[in-house]
């Protein structure tokens, strides 16, 4: 669809679940801003999956391009003060989206990392110096420092589940924070082979499912593994989509306010987009169909 046709339907989506989170006004006193809070989150999200990833990169797009949309846009300062004050109507509307758009059985689980500079300079690094901390990136085969983002995805791809921790937290003890509300297959790799883990979803009802170590006895049947393996695929895909569309592993705030905010709105975007390409009757995660050239 054309450039104009995407911004209109991210606006309409918006709008439909900005009104079932907010049901009472946000704002008790003072003037209200001129720019809607359900304009400022279409154009974030909007930027988000065009690759602008710093509020001030999506306010000079909407200003250069789209003034006459959205004439009330104002000045930059104002722009990031509003999209950072709506962060919680971001994460509500994410909630909200998961729940109805994305009901399953079959889950997975897997975390990445999120840098917060480059590891040369993290001893020099005055940022986050209590929260953020040093670990190893298996895939990368390097050290890092930062936080770690822990990402539960549903068998279609759609994010169910988002947060991060500080890097050297271990994701056996953060898997539980993603995972309320889920039954059926959860699929994971050998990071979160854990009796207790096991355990703790058994009491839930929930069937984790991980490969096996090198030493220990694997009774499931080849094509039952090989099948789980070949299907927890998909949640390598978003991480990879939310790391090359939406920059989710560039750090670009100073607070982790503003981080939080950043990351929700990533998310919240990536899901809309899912959303949207299954009205489309598009395959969802093929998020290069959305707008034509």
């Amino acid at each position: 669809m054309p450039i104009d046709e995407f911004i209109i339907n991210i606006y309409l989506m918006v709008e439909q679940y900005y009104k079932i989170v907010v049901t009472e006004p946000l704002r008790g006193a003072g003037y209200a801003p001129k720019l809607s809070d359900p304009e400022i989150i279409c154009m974030e999200l909007v930027g988000e999956f065009l690759n602008l990833d710093q509020d001030k990169q999506i306010w000079q797009y909407f200003t250069q391009h789209w003034q006459a949309w959205f004439p009330a846009i104002g000045s930059y300062p104002n722009f990031a003060k509003h999209c950072a004050n709506l962060w919680q109507v971001k994460q509500r509307i994410q909630d909200n989206v998961s729940q109805l758009e994305g009901r399953d059985n079959i889950h997975f689980m897997d975390g990445f990392p999120i840098p917060v500079c480059h590891y040369g300079r993290a001893y020099r690094h005055k940022n986050y110096q209590d929260l953020a901390a040093f670990s190893y990136c298996a895939a990368k085969q390097e050290r890092y420092y930062g936080f770690e983002g822990h990402l539960l995805v549903n068998l279609s791809g759609m994010i169910k589940g988002f947060t991060f921790a500080p890097a050297n937290v271990d994701e056996r003890a953060v898997a539980p924070d993603i995972t309320d509300n889920i039954y059926g297959l959860l699929g994971a790799d050998k990071g979160y082979i854990s009796p207790s883990l096991t355990q703790y979803y058994d009491a839930q009802g929930v069937d984790l499912q991980t490969p096996l170590r090198a030493n220990m006895k694997e009774d499931r049947p080849k094509p039952v593994v090989k099948r789980l393996m070949k299907a927890r695929r998909i949640v390598e895909t978003v991480i990879g989509q939310l790391s090359e569309r939406f920059n989710i592993q560039r750090v670009r705030a100073r607070d982790l306010w503003h981080l939080s905010h950043r990351l929700i709105r990533k998310i919240l975007s990536h899901n809309l987009c899912f959303v949207l390409n299954k009205k489309l009757g598009n395959p969802p995660l093929q998020f290069e169909l959305l707008i034509s050239s």
